[in-house]
């Protein structure tokens, strides 16, 4: 791996669904995630997250480095313990606790770090039976939210197979239904810190893994629920130092999208415009455009 990035970064990931449910909501029926007071639809950062490990995953296939720590069926407690058998260790599990040594203390945390892609990207607290400690990771993400508000339909959906024998001469089919979203075009905005890349090695090579990742995760992550879903424009601001050399908000400002026309509700990336004001980023931000 290369050596941990020496720039701040934000950025803007512009991501739309078709006929779909992007995220749904446990809590409400697995309805699609909604702003009460506004009706614009929501994605959770937890989702998007999910969505880029499980295409490092795809393309690294588990390598070293790239193993990916918080994935299903993995057991925490023994992925903690792989960390001091590596190190010829063994943890305190009745007061769990990292080792009393600072020196042995941070190679565990280094030892998850240098394994695990997303403990390396985005952090992870690992103070379980078997301690690893706490890493604040240098990728973070907000919520998406849609550009416009969603209204998002019931759809009946019947099944020929019925569920039990007792049923078989009282019905021909039963009875379903799903959740989607017509259309929407969803905007979330994201943080890389080079000061904290430098706690977690988080290099060049991951970095550019993490754009990739942006831009194909919806390839690798089709299902009937969640309908058609691609991203659409990913805009990226470099600033030419590790502090950064505007505020993220400001630039943020400096990604607008619009709705065409106003008098019908959108149905398709083509009813957007998306203006980027060149002007409003100084020339010590580097913009680019990765889609």
């Amino acid at each position: 791996m290369s050596n941990p990035i020496q720039n701040r970064y934000e950025f803007v990931l512009l991501f739309d669904v078709e006929n779909g449910n992007p995220n749904g909501d446990p809590d409400a029926g697995n309805l699609p995630r909604i702003d009460p007071e506004t009706s614009h639809g929501l994605v959770t950062d937890v989702c998007l997250k999910r969505k880029i490990r499980n295409y490092v995953e795809i393309v690294k296939g588990g390598v070293d480095g790239y193993r990916i720590y918080v994935k299903e069926g993995a057991v925490l407690n023994e992925q903690h313990m792989e960390a001091y058998r590596n190190l010829g260790m063994e943890p305190n599990t009745e007061e769990k606790r990292l080792p009393k040594n600072p020196e042995d203390a941070k190679k565990v945390v280094s030892f998850m770090c240098q394994n695990f892609y997303d403990v390396r990207a985005f952090g992870a607290v690992m103070t379980t039976e078997v301690n690893c400690g706490q890493v604040r990771g240098p990728v973070q993400l907000g919520f998406a939210r849609s550009i416009d508000p969603i209204v998002p339909q019931e759809v009946t959906i019947t099944r020929v197979a019925i569920t039990s024998t007792k049923d078989v001469d009282k019905k021909e089919h039963e009875m379903g239904r799903k959740h989607i979203v017509p259309y929407a075009l969803y905007r979330v905005e994201g943080y890389v810190s080079a000061c904290l890349a430098a706690n977690t090695q988080f290099s060049e090579d991951d970095l550019e893994l993490l754009w990739e990742a942006l831009e194909r995760m919806f390839e690798h992550d089709r299902s009937a629920s969640r309908g058609k879903m691609a991203s659409r424009r990913l805009i990226i601001f470099k600033h030419d130092s590790k502090l950064g050399n505007a505020p993220a908000h400001k630039l943020f400002e400096a990604v607008t999208v619009n709705r065409k026309d106003q008098t019908k509700p959108p149905r398709q990336y083509g009813d957007y415009e998306v203006i980027v004001d060149k002007s409003a980023v100084p020339s010590s931000v580097t913009i680019l455009e990765r889609i």
